[in-house]
């Protein structure tokens, strides 16, 4: 246990002090490189792109793995490592030729996993921080193997916490990264003193099984995670998502209608609201069955899937209701997409059995904050406006209170729409609005 007292220490600490170098050289690169990114897509598109479970009000760190998970395994795995890493040297007095040298290892990531986890904003690093981790991580664990004695060194365990840890909170993919660095590391930590050199056959042996064990224990890490994995997708699903049409449902929207109301809050940008009913819903059911009805239900959710923005929020509603979420979009804008989704849903045919049902939508459009200040309100002003679509002959598009009032689009059925803003506007009856079949009987 004494190898590392074979050679001076001044080597192995200018060595130490190169890896420390060449990885906060990393996190600088890193940060910078995560930071421009930031600052170009605010710049394109007025604010980040959120991923399906982040808008869902779940906070997402790297290949969506819970942030705070993370935070806490590495936090508590790294200070178990350095304290006792530090209280084995210090007590033991094993390597008194290299015994600075380690503490100085100690103290530095000591001082990494403070700036990183506790200096630094989460945002900093991003999904870049499991490969900055990994980084620092093997290169510590790699020089305490060459501190303490090579082959001989009681801290191979630190390799196999590192590909371990990845295993449990990161992807299967950068999990074998991280494993193919820990024992790239570890040989080089074994091999890289000359006066150890060549390993006895105990040695040589101590080596393959440590390798092995790495290797098992990080192949059953991965399984664990992989169905904890799928447990906590399929639970993020049922609690978010509408299993008829594959939108978020009514949960998630006001959740999400409650988070932008405090982006658009502090931002002092607005956002939009849709509410969109589907017309004739009950007579199709009556018709053609319910089956026929979630058909129809499915082929109007992929329509408005179809058409939105990856930042938008579309949900059902109710039983044949369904609103959209619209940030930073003003009402001209919202009024827009209202429309494509007017036009698609009038196109859409659904064949029976050689009967075709066709039905349209009336939407109904808010405004933050001019037409409501909290999720409620909203959700009523744009009740109201899509219910005066419905009585104004339905398939068409009407804004709420006095914006509204001057700013509607009176959609038909031949596709006649009134642009918003405009004082005028035309309407007429849609024409076989929802016929059934072949004797086109109005629904």
């Amino acid at each position: 246990m004494s190898g590392g007292a074979h050679v001076p220490a001044e080597p192995f600490l200018a060595l130490l002090l190169a890896a420390v170098g060449v990885n906060l050289l990393l996190v600088l690169w890193v940060a910078l490189s995560t930071l421009r990114l930031n600052r170009r897509t605010g710049e394109t598109s007025g604010q980040p792109l959120p991923s399906q479970a982040d808008r869902a009000g779940i906070l997402l760190g790297p290949d969506g793995m819970l942030t705070v998970t993370y935070d806490r395994v590495v936090r508590v795995v790294g200070w178990a490592v350095i304290l006792s890493v530090t209280i084995i040297v210090v007590v033991s007095g094993l390597w008194p030729a290299t015994q600075a040298s380690i503490l100085a290892l100690m103290a530095l990531a000591g001082l990494f996993f403070l700036t990183v986890h506790d200096i630094l904003p989460a945002s900093v690093l991003g999904d870049a921080r499991p490969v900055v981790e990994g980084s620092v991580g093997v290169t510590t664990a790699t020089l305490l193997i060459v501190l303490t004695g090579g082959p001989a060194s009681p801290f191979f365990f630190v390799f196999v916490l590192i590909a371990a840890g990845a295993a449990l909170v990161l992807s299967p993919r950068m999990t074998v990264v991280v494993t193919a660095g820990a024992l790239g590391g570890y040989l080089v930590g074994v091999l890289a003193d000359p006066t150890l050199l060549p390993l006895t056959v105990a040695e040589q042996v101590v080596v393959v099984v440590n390798i092995a064990a790495l290797v098992l224990l990080t192949y059953l890490a991965l399984i664990i995670a992989r169905e904890q994995r799928r447990s906590r997708d399929a639970a993020i699903k049922l609690s978010t998502i509408d299993s008829l049409t594959g939108l978020y449902n009514r949960a998630y929207l006001f959740a999400a209608t409650d988070r932008e109301i405090q982006r658009s809050t502090r931002s002092r940008r607005g956002f939009c609201l849709l509410m969109l009913d589907l017309d004739g819903l009950k007579p199709i059911n009556d018709g053609y069955g319910h089956f026929e009805g979630d058909r129809v239900l499915r082929g109007v959710g992929d329509v408005i899937r179809g058409r939105v923005r990856r930042i938008d929020t579309a949900a059902r509603y109710g039983g044949d209701e369904f609103v959209v979420l619209l940030p930073e979009t003003d009402p001209t804008g919202a009024y827009i997409l209202a429309e494509k989704i007017r036009r698609g849903a009038a196109d859409l045919v659904i064949d029976a059995d050689g009967r075709f049902i066709r039905t349209t939508l009336s939407i109904g459009v808010v405004a933050f904050p001019s037409d409501g200040q909290t999720a409620d309100d909203l959700m009523i002003a744009a009740d109201q406006a899509m219910f005066t679509s419905k009585h104004r002959g339905k398939n068409r598009i009407v804004g709420y209170g006095a914006r509204g009032a001057a700013a509607r689009a009176g959609a038909t059925g031949s596709g006649r729409t009134v642009s918003p803003g405009s004082a005028t506007r035309r309407e007429r009856r849609p024409e076989a609005v929802g016929t059934m079949g072949s004797d086109a009987r109005s629904v």
